[in-house]
């Protein structure tokens, strides 16, 4: 099976996202940022009521208020720098082998992957984990790395799954 695509920095952002959003090594930092800020707000309203002149309930509403939009809006914040930097990197330099085109050849033995750079080739052994969203679907061979298939791309995304997963094993 061959299956013919191209990869945007738009596709390159969105698994940046999926991958954080999907990863503990993500999501723990994100939790404990979200949670330990607003905690150390309220301990610096305790610090300025009992330092400054200023009476608890003021201090604690001002900075309880600053804990309240810091819970709702940090999240949001937190992917739009994860955004900012897949963004950053990918105009860093020559990328001819990531975005642009790509022909994947999928056999008994594993997949290869062709762009104008070369040729990767993997066992499916390799791919340690399958995983999709609503438009694309995750090969990935490392902790932190996959082969992007964008489902717009394909003739028939349930068929192209199905064969995957009987292949990867997963």
């Amino acid at each position: 099976m061959k299956i013919h695509y191209h990869l945007t920095e738009e596709d390159f952002v969105n698994f940046n996202l999926y991958h954080s959003r999907h990863s503990k090594a993500a999501t723990r930092p994100l939790m404990m940022q979200r949670i330990v800020s607003p905690i150390l707000f309220i301990a610096v309203a305790f610090l300025f009521s009992r330092i400054g002149e200023i009476p608890l309930p003021i201090s604690l509403s001002t900075f309880g208020v600053l804990s309240v939009l810091w819970i709702l809006f940090y999240p949001k914040y937190f992917y739009h720098l994860i955004k900012r930097n897949a963004k950053k990197m990918i105009r860093e330099g020559k990328n001819d082998g990531l975005l642009g085109d790509h022909t994947m050849s999928l056999s008994e033995e594993g997949l290869s992957d062709s762009t104008s750079n070369g040729e990767t080739k993997l066992s499916w052994s390799g791919i340690k984990e399958f995983k999709e969203d609503a438009h694309y679907f995750y090969l990935y061979n490392s902790a932190v790395s996959a082969y992007i298939l964008p489902k717009r791309e394909l003739e028939d995304p349930e068929g192209a799954k199905s064969y995957l997963r009987s292949r990867i094993g997963l």
